[in-house]
């Protein structure tokens, strides 16, 4: 084998593995980059449902907000005519 059939033939390997190896390189990129996008799409979705449940935990407690008042002012009353009666 002459000196310049090695040159070639060691060109042509290492293209080769040069290729193999960027094929590689692309194809795990792509399965990570798939992967990532799953994760940030499951990840909006509970951060949806994280805020649909907050506002409801919002609606509840002004709910029960409300009701406290209403049976702080019953209180009142009674205490007060409980008072004026005795």
């Amino acid at each position: 084998m002459t000196n310049a059939s090695s040159t070639y033939l060691g060109i042509l390997l290492g293209a080769i593995i040069g290729g193999l190896v960027s094929w590689w390189i692309y194809n795990r990129q792509q399965k990570t980059s798939k992967k990532q996008d799953h994760f940030i799409h499951r990840i909006n979705e509970l951060e949806e449902r994280h805020d649909r449940m907050l506002k409801t935990i919002e609606k509840i407690e002004e709910r029960n907000n409300a009701i406290l008042n209403v049976l702080v002012e019953l209180d009142k009353r009674i205490t007060k005519y409980l008072a004026d009666k005795s």
